[in-house]
């Protein structure tokens, strides 16, 4: 039997002359859980694609069961029992878990789908794996979580004897990465490689067996988690010691910049009776379960939700955000939580994901756009954010999660905003970018900037925040001053409205 499932040996990748990985190594052996760490840019993503045969290496190889091989597309990888749960779910949601299992490769009889047996064969399936849920449910009425073992069922139906999961948990709550966590070792048990990619060091140190760690491309080492602490790893993937996790809050609130009266929203999810006061230079955090509220709690501000009730003051003038473009003149800025469906435009450079926001700034007086200046700005927000990329023509779908982020936030900073609401900014983000992107709100406070950060990390909320606004079932539960609270006062306070509400389940 091969002491290793997978092999990947020397792998290199370049792009445009710009070395992305360099001489990378990576062995998973049979029931092991093998963490990929590393900050965004590191280089994971494109070993990942090399893998799956989306990139073909420039040196290097892969070995499987201790054969070479390179895949030649992802088709070809599955066949072969290698399996990728994307962090972003591609999923027919109208359809039954069945036919997402299935799809493409339904059991035929007589010309015609065998429904029997497709169904038969997915309780099986789910048996396998401890998952309890009806085949013929259609998908969009599960869980995001419940919607992640669907994937996960389908990946292990091609016999996959390597699993990867990217960002497995960025949008589940505690008890759904129980839930997870519980499949993983039972795939474990039934001799499976699990490659796991994620930047949540309790999440790490709790499920793997080793860990990797990739810096700017290159390999920089292998061990077991027994010899790890969090220190270490982070040490190997920046470089340096990062004896602060978060930068001093400098910042120094105000006056009352605005004011939210009485807010309350008119479809489901809704925000009922919110009130609170935001102040001019104050960093706003806001907590609670998933489905307390935040979310749409912002999105009423911006105006992407409609109010059903209740007004928004800025220095005590009543202003109306009937829609986003209004809200823009008026000096607000959004960072979506999904930077992926409704943050980024993937096909497009980073020069117009950069400007989007701002293209009236740039034309001139016959209505064209200089492209100069959009190409200056650009060029000095790559700089200013420190943004990882070949150069400003690259697609923005090329560059890693982190700096995706990054030139949304420099998009969003070109429009000179005045309250800048901003929905889980560092998901999915490594803790070097994260004490950077700490650091600009924190500077943009200081400037005189208004914050509001809804993050569903408490350590993060305490860490970088003024006050704490917490959300419960679509309700304000309470305001608390950051540096007198603790997580166990946010977390009653977060269950305060529960009862037998949607966040029952939680």
């Amino acid at each position: 039997m091969q002491e290793y499932l997978l092999s990947m040996k020397g792998i290199c990748k370049s792009f445009s002359g710009v070395q992305v990985l360099k001489d990378v190594h990576l062995e998973v052996k049979p029931g092991t859980v093998h963490s990929l760490m590393g900050e965004n840019g590191a280089g994971k993503s494109t070993l990942m694609k090399c893998l799956f045969g989306i990139y073909r290496q420039d040196a290097g190889e892969f070995f499987l069961d201790g054969q070479a091989f390179n895949f030649t597309d992802p088709k070809h990888a599955l066949e072969n029992g290698v399996s990728m749960v994307h962090q972003e779910l591609n999923q027919v949601i109208q359809r039954t878990i069945s036919d997402n299992i299935w799809l493409g490769r339904y059991p035929v009889k007589r010309f015609f789908v065998d429904e029997k047996k497709m169904r038969a064969d997915t309780l099986a399936l789910f048996a396998k794996l401890n998952i309890h849920l009806d085949p013929d449910t259609m998908l969009h009425t599960l869980s995001v979580s419940q919607r992640q073992m669907v994937e996960i069922a389908k990946a292990v139906s091609y016999d996959a004897k390597v699993i990867v999961l990217d960002e497995p948990t960025s949008s589940l709550t505690d008890k759904e990465v129980d839930m997870l966590f519980d499949i993983i070792k039972v795939l474990k048990g039934q001799g499976v490689g699990v490659i796991y990619i994620s930047h949540k060091m309790d999440e790490i140190f709790r499920i793997s067996d080793y860990v990797t760690v990739l810096r700017d491309g290159k390999y920089i080492g292998t061990d077991s988690i027994q010899n790890l602490t969090i220190e270490h790893v982070v040490n190997m993937m920046v470089g340096r010691d990062l004896e602060d996790r978060f930068p001093p809050k400098t910042n120094e609130p105000g006056s009352v910049h605005m004011s939210v009266r009485n807010v309350s929203t008119k479809y489901e999810p809704q925000v009922t009776d919110v009130n609170f006061d935001l102040r001019r230079g104050e960093i706003l955090g806001i907590a609670g379960l998933v489905g307390a509220g935040r979310t749409e709690l912002l999105e009423a501000i911006f105006g992407t939700r409609t109010l059903l009730s209740g007004e928004v003051q800025i220095d005590g003038k009543l202003i109306k955000n009937n829609n986003p473009h209004v809200a823009i003149k008026n000096r607000f800025a959004y960072l979506t939580e999904e930077r992926r469906e409704t943050g980024i435009y993937p096909l497009s450079d980073i020069t117009f994901n950069t400007t989007i926001a701002n293209v009236a700034a740039y034309r001139n007086k016959l209505g064209l756009l200089r492209k100069d200046m959009m190409e200056k700005d650009t060029d000095q927000q790559i700089k200013a954010m420190r943004i990882k990329t070949p150069g400003k023509r690259e697609p923005i779908r090329s560059l890693s999660g982190g700096n995706q982020q990054k030139v949304i936030i420099g998009r969003w900073l070109l429009t000179n905003p005045d309250i800048l609401l901003l929905d889980e900014p560092t998901r999915g983000i490594d803790v070097g970018a994260k004490y950077e992107i700490y650091q600009l709100i924190i500077k943009l406070a200081q400037s005189g900037r208004s914050v509001i950060v809804v993050s569903s990390e408490m350590p993060e909320l305490i860490g970088i925040t003024n006050r704490i606004l917490v959300m419960s079932n679509g309700r304000m539960a309470g305001i608390v001053d950051t540096d007198k609270t603790t997580q166990t006062e946010i977390f009653h306070l977060s269950t305060k409205y529960l009862n037998n509400s949607r966040e029952a389940e939680v």
